[in-house]
């Protein structure tokens, strides 16, 4: 094989397949991308058994061949290197030199043979949605997607389509996000679940980017086609929570108030706490305000902003890191809150829309706090 390429085209295709290569891996061959020369591109794939990514990128083509590259040096000396192009050219016993202006390397690749084969899955169920709806989708839930295999389903988020609306939810035992599109275009479906990485890693291929996304899913397998990448992963399967059922249908009490103010006050309150003194914050309802409090062997503090209450006053704690994470992945300038006693969870939704909801499990506060 002997291509030549501009080296910032083929650094920002490496970096957007590298997502896809195994860090570690008895098959040396999962720790590298696959060249393979079509016409006058080179596809570049890259694929750790559970996600696979896929680009193509313009190259002079003056040798075809295929070969696998280690990612992380290949990265390292595109990034490295001074010239504005590439040459990349490899020899029959597999040796690969690179020249970039003035700096040659040579080192061993690894046959193509000893990549392990991307599934090409027969989709049998597309749909399409405008990137950034998708990227919202993702950045409202993925913050609550469980990060324990100890129920590895809901180590993804489980997307669901019905009456013309998306659903995409994530839980983790301690929380839930909810968020939801509406469009023409959501049909009907079966419902299927998305591993966080993978979602991940096609919300940073979105970037900024307006085209839409196609997504076909198969019985064991899903392919994200977006402007330059193709993703495909594979689905979780197992009994995913039935959040509907989780959701309180009725409160004592609901607030509404500004997300940043509460957020900064939840901040000041969290100052005191760390992994040697640990504790919960204290949320009081009570006469248009929200008093937070916390307390540990050795310090205190106090806080309070103001809010539009209605219902009965309450006392209720929380985890800081799982209040703050709702409020600010919600994405809105105010939220109402609403409770109903102090063992029951606390639901966060937006002043107009459904477009998402939060549920935050309370912890008991100790009779002192």
């Amino acid at each position: 094989m002997k291509i030549i390429c501009e080296r910032n085209e083929l650094l920002n295709a490496i970096t957007g397949v590298g997502r896809a290569v195994s860090s570690k891996s008895p098959v040396p061959a999962m720790e590298g991308i696959l060249f393979h020369c079509e016409e006058n591109s080179l596809k570049l794939t890259a694929y750790d058994l559970e996600l696979g990514i896929i680009t193509y990128t313009p190259a002079e083509i003056y040798d075809p061949g295929d070969i696998v590259i280690n990612a992380r040096l290949l990265g390292e000396i595109l990034r490295k290197s001074e010239g504005d192009t590439v040459q990349i050219e490899t020899e029959p016993n597999l040796m690969v030199r690179i020249n970039s202006g003035l700096t040659k390397y040579s080192f061993m690749g690894l046959p193509a043979s000893d990549f392990p084969e991307l599934p090409v899955p027969d989709t049998d169920s597309t749909m399409t949605i405008p990137g950034q709806d998708l990227q919202d989708l993702i950045s409202k839930t993925i913050y609550a997607v469980s990060v324990s295999d100890q129920k590895p389903v809901h180590t993804g988020s489980k997307f669901i389509f019905e009456d013309g609306t998306i659903t995409v939810v994530s839980v983790d035992g301690h929380r839930l996000a909810v968020a939801r599109k509406h469009g023409d275009n959501y049909r009907e479906d079966r419902p299927f679940i998305i591993p966080a990485k993978t979602l991940q890693e096609v919300s940073r291929l979105i970037g900024d980017s307006e085209d839409n996304i196609r997504i076909g899913t198969a019985r064991r397998y899903a392919v994200f086609n977006l402007v330059g990448y193709t993703v495909v992963t594979r689905l979780l399967e197992g009994d995913f929570l039935d959040y509907k059922k989780s959701v309180p249908v009725s409160y004592r009490t609901s607030a509404v108030v500004d997300t940043d103010e509460l957020s900064s006050s939840v901040e000041r309150a969290s100052l005191i706490i760390s992994d040697r003194f640990k504790s919960p914050i204290k949320m009081r309802f009570d006469d248009g305000v929200i008093s937070i409090s916390c307390t540990t062997s050795t310090s205190s503090v106090y806080d309070e902003i103001s809010c539009e209450l209605e219902g009965d006053p309450i006392d209720i704690g929380f985890s800081y890191r799982y209040v703050l994470d709702a409020l600010k992945n919600s994405g809105a300038q105010k939220v109402i809150m609403r409770l109903n006693q102090p063992t029951m969870p606390m639901t966060i939704v937006p002043t107009e829309g459904d477009d998402f909801l939060y549920l935050v499990l309370p912890v008991r506060l100790r009779t002192n706090e």
